[in-house]
């Protein structure tokens, strides 16, 4: 692996592409009119020679005409400057391989603004119209036709077989955990058509054949019933929770719990005797432990105690960008150590450095030096917004903040930042970060195995260390 933006193909034309030509060649958008009005330079040769391209033969991960999505991909290749041979060859790459979130969201659906504001008028309690909002940007493509085809749009743009899909609030709760499982269970019983929900790996694979997409369900929390009876009455529901569709599990998020401390809690006192028990729990049944939100010394004692791989699901490095939701490289190296991996996610102010698609691909390269190709992939903790979100938030009935939830403890300045390169991020950019891969000298072999193949191999051997 090399850091050359050339690529390593045979027969490959060096010369770079700037974004108009690019699209040109490729399609970022279904219009010749919209590519001529961009502003650009004398166009060579190649750039003549693409305009005889016709929609037909552009790529289809990047024919649409959905404003964001066209917008989002001309900064990424702004960024990322490929040439033809190698956006070529990392589109058709990306097409053809299993790709595998390791922690994201479904695309979201637009609110329902005028049942919020009839809600509202009726006296609903700021919890009752979150949880409303919530609900409808979730399940809502079930139901409308138009949210529907955004859903169908986003997937295909961004040709991910399979989310990890956070299904669960944080907290223990039990029922609190049940809300986000039960609206990623009906939208993929409702809109099946378009997105269905993997119980097994072999489930994902199937998905891949068949061109389709899946979730695959991870919640943010150990159910626990918290009467504290017994450990074992404590941490029955894992199973429950397994055998309703959840495979991953938070040990803990930002804040301390009865496992062990956030990443956000200053003690950082580590694993508690309670939640050595709870990893023992989940390797038995054969859930993921993953410590993404959790402490640093929490997270090391997880990965001494754990007898499965498990992960940092959506993380980033700490020798690149110091953040509490990084990871340092002693933690790494034991996740590493259990087989499992770390997912690089897609949070501007979490990669630091150029806070773009650059620095996301910098993450990669970290892991994939200093602890192997078979420990990374690419966790986004990002969703597609629908582009029927923003004028439905608009009017919307106003809400009040409120106070900061007890789950959040976001220390000052943890979330902050102006990052004017996010949108190279964009969930829909997934096709483009292959590019990138294959711009820094990957083979196809390891391209494959960060895009999806080391997720889907940890959740093989989960299951088969589970009973």
């Amino acid at each position: 692996m090399t850091d050359s933006s050339e690529s390593t193909q045979p027969g490959c034309r060096l010369s770079h592409l700037d974004r108009r030509s690019a699209l040109q060649i490729l399609g970022a958008t279904v219009t010749a009119g919209m590519m001529s009005s961009r502003s650009g330079t004398a166009e060579s040769s190649e750039t003549q020679t693409a305009k005889t391209v016709s929609a037909a033969d552009r790529h289809p991960l990047l024919v649409t005409g959905h404003r964001r999505i066209i917008e989002a991909r001309d900064a990424a290749l702004d960024v990322l400057k490929p040439t033809a041979a190698q956006l070529q060859h990392g589109l058709e790459l990306h097409a053809a391989s299993l790709v595998f979130d390791t922690y994201g969201f479904a695309p979201r659906a637009a609110v329902d603004s005028e049942a919020l504001a009839v809600a509202a008028t009726q006296g609903a309690s700021e919890a009752e119209l979150q949880d409303m909002q919530e609900d409808m940007s979730m399940t809502r493509a079930a139901t409308v036709a138009v949210e529907r085809e955004e859903l169908a749009e986003a997937l295909r743009c961004g040709g991910v077989t399979c989310i990890f899909q956070n299904a669960g609030e944080e907290g223990q709760d039990p029922l609190r955990l049940m809300k986000r499982l039960a609206r990623f269970t009906y939208l993929t019983d409702m809109a099946r058509d378009v997105l269905s929900r993997a119980a097994h790996p072999d489930d994902i694979v199937a998905a891949r054949k068949a061109d389709r997409h899946c979730l695959y369900l991870t919640g943010n929390g150990v159910p626990l019933p918290q009467r504290w009876v017994s450990v074992p009455e404590e941490l029955g529901y894992v199973r429950l929770f397994f055998q309703l569709g959840i495979r991953m599990m938070h040990v803990t998020y930002n804040r301390r719990n009865m496992l062990g401390d956030g990443c956000a809690e200053t003690a950082n006192a580590g694993l508690s005797d309670f939640g050595r028990a709870a990893i023992a729990e989940m390797n038995r049944v054969g859930v993921i432990v993953d410590v993404a939100h959790s402490g640093w010394r929490t997270s090391l004692e997880a990965a001494q105690v754990s007898q499965s791989p498990m992960v940092a699901s959506h993380t980033t490095c700490a020798a690149l960008q110091h953040h509490i939701r990084a990871k340092p490289d002693e933690v790494i190296r034991a996740i590493c150590d259990t087989g499992g991996l770390i997912g690089i996610c897609c949070i501007p102010g979490f990669l630091g450095r150029t806070a773009d698609i650059a620095a996301l691909l910098d993450h990669v390269d970290y892991v994939v030096k200093t602890f192997g190709v078979d420990h990374v992939g690419i966790g986004t903790d990002i969703s597609h917004q629908s582009q029927h979100a923003v004028p439905a938030v608009t009017k919307a009935p106003p809400r009040s903040r409120g106070r900061t939830r007890f789950e959040a403890l976001w220390p000052p300045g943890a979330l902050g930042g102006d990052f004017p390169r996010a949108r190279t991020l964009t969930w829909t950019n997934w096709p483009l970060f292959t590019v990138g891969l294959v711009q820094r000298g990957y083979s196809d072999d390891a391209i494959q195995k960060i895009l999806g193949g080391n997720m889907l191999r940890v959740c093989r051997e989960a299951l088969q260390t589970g009973s």
